[in-house]
């Protein structure tokens, strides 16, 4: 355990699995208070009894982040666990692609529900508490920089074939992230996001017929063409996909006092890879 982040306290969606737990996990290695989000409880509860296990905090906080009370409840979680909140990462997400003509309204909603709603109403739902420390902090004396990481794609940059809902998505929390840098900036908020390319998760497997994943009892199919796999990972300049963990480091590296003077910027962590 280190101290970087003593005495912060995070709260990640999405941090059951995958690059989410990944988070979790480096930001409580990192002295950082974690309450950990996933819609299944066993898999939330598995990551906060590892974190508390090596030696760090955690809480849970169960359930899907388009309820629309998650986000209240989110937050509570953090505040009466812990006292407060001082980072946001909004991760959670997930795929369900179509080309345009085949896509179904409710393929659409769903998408930009979890990656763009979601991230929304958690913000608006941390403001009071956030805007409330930062005046105390002010008038303190003692004035303290808080965090939000959103995460991003690069199918959010360059768009990506099959997944216009997706794409328009993670475009869209690119322009949340720079509109809220610069509503938050007066309460000493940085608000950044991180563009990932192909990590390998669950999402990233190569595609089969039976690849899928249970979102409220819906099958979803998931996974990556196998030749685009292939093609991405020669055709980045690191030649492979990215780990769990590598994401990770890239959103720590925005939550570190060093990154404080950062605020409403896109970090690419893909290996290199464009387009």
């Amino acid at each position: 355990m280190t101290s970087s982040l003593a005495g912060k306290t995070a709260i990640v969606s999405g941090s059951g699995r995958g690059i989410g737990a990944a988070i979790a996990r480096k930001l409580a290695a990192n002295g950082a208070a974690v309450v950990v989000n996933d819609l299944d409880p066993e898999a939330a509860q598995q990551v906060a009894d590892e974190i508390v296990g090596a030696g760090g905090r955690a809480a849970v906080c169960a359930g899907s982040v388009t309820d629309p009370e998650f986000g209240a409840r989110f937050v509570a979680t953090a505040v009466d666990s812990f006292g407060g909140l001082d980072i946001i990462i909004n991760n959670a997400g997930y795929t369900w692609d179509s080309v345009v003509q085949k896509m179904t309204d409710d393929q659409w909603d769903a998408i930009l529900d979890v990656h763009l709603k979601a991230p929304f109403q958690i913000l608006r739902a941390a403001q009071p508490v956030i805007s409330t420390a930062a005046k105390r902090e002010r008038a303190e004396g003692n004035p303290i920089t808080r965090k939000v990481v959103n995460i991003s794609s690069l199918a959010g940059l360059y768009g990506n074939a099959g997944q216009a809902n997706y794409s328009a998505g993670k475009a869209g929390i690119l322009g949340l992230t720079k509109a809220v840098a610069k509503e938050w900036g007066r309460y000493r908020v940085t608000v950044n996001a991180v563009a990932f390319g192909l990590i390998q998760t669950r999402l990233t497997e190569s595609a089969t017929e039976d690849t899928t994943i249970d979102i409220a009892g819906q099958e979803i199919k998931v996974g990556v063409n196998p030749m685009l796999l292939q093609a991405a990972q020669h055709i980045a300049p690191l030649g492979r996909l990215g780990t769990p963990e590598e994401a990770a480091g890239a959103v720590y590296l925005l939550c570190l006092p060093e990154s404080d003077y950062i605020t409403g910027e896109v970090l690419a962590c893909s290996g290199g890879l464009v387009g």
